[in-house]
């Protein structure tokens, strides 16, 4: 994460490491430990990819929490509101009473009750499944009277499964128009393939991502991501992640392979 932030972008970033794997509200919490004053703070996870206007996001006098409807609200932070403004934040209920997924984009205006309610939760050691969660401590802040805005935001795209990162991926590339052609091989788009990458005999896509370094011999892959220093032979995969430097040979599968991890499918 360093590396890939401080070689593409000139900022003063500071990074904090979280020691203890206590949830996003510990996270948060640490990371407010050496930000002085009251200034407004912009939140964003970075298991989602957002197309939204910020500077608009955090227009007014209200905290804001960014939310979509989503079919499944088990699977999230869920807001229930009153004219606009939210009234009750649950993480993940078993029977939720809305459908408005908190996003993981939070604008906060009052960051020091934001950083009181987190040392709260903490006192309180406040979990759910073990995690200190956000929500807890954004449910504190309502009911000490913040005015917390739940804005929506239609241009969300959720990574968090393998399902819902697919869909992402054939989001981007239908915006994506240029890409390496290797030869002896073809390319159906919308498809990316890395120039550092060594695609062979192989025919790619559409809607599939292949990372820098990564090696496609033999093979036919479709609606699929292709991780860094990959290395797939011999195979037909479709709808299928391969995490970094993962080693796939053989025969038609549909499969999400981790990082570092090798796979023989056998005729």
């Amino acid at each position: 994460v360093k590396d890939y932030v401080t070689s593409r972008y000139d900022l003063d970033v500071r990074f904090v490491y979280q020691a203890e794997l206590k949830g996003l509200g510990f996270a948060i919490h640490l990371a407010l430990q050496d930000i002085e004053g009251n200034d407004p703070i912009l939140i964003i996870l970075g298991d989602t990819i957002l197309e939204i206007d910020l500077n608009t996001f955090m227009d007014g006098d209200d905290d804001a929490i960014g939310v979509k409807e989503v079919e499944d609200p088990r699977r999230f932070g869920v807001v229930e509101t009153e004219n606009g403004l939210a009234t009750r934040l649950v993480e993940k209920p078993e029977h939720p009473q809305s459908n408005l997924a908190v996003i993981g984009l939070y604008g906060i205006k009052d960051t020091q009750l934001l950083r009181d309610s987190l040392s709260e939760v903490i006192k309180r050691n406040q979990t759910a499944a073990g995690e200190l969660q956000m929500t807890d401590a954004l449910q504190l802040m309502v009911d000490r009277g913040c005015k917390m805005q739940a804005k929506h935001v239609s241009g969300w795209f959720d990574c968090g499964k393998r399902e819902t990162l697919l869909e992402t991926n054939r989001h981007l590339l239908e915006k994506h128009t240029e890409t390496y052609h290797p030869p002896e091989s073809i390319v159906i788009p919308p498809s990316y393939i890395s120039p550092s990458a060594q695609v062979q005999r192989s025919i790619i896509g559409p809607h599939v991502s292949i990372g820098d370094g990564s090696r496609v011999r033999d093979s036919i892959v479709s609606n699929s991501i292709i991780s860094d220093g990959a290395d797939v032979r011999r195979c037909v995969l479709h709808d299928s992640l391969v995490g970094s430097n993962a080693i796939v040979t053989g025969n038609a599968q549909q499969l999400n392979v981790g990082d570092s991890s090798e796979v023989g499918l056998n005729n």
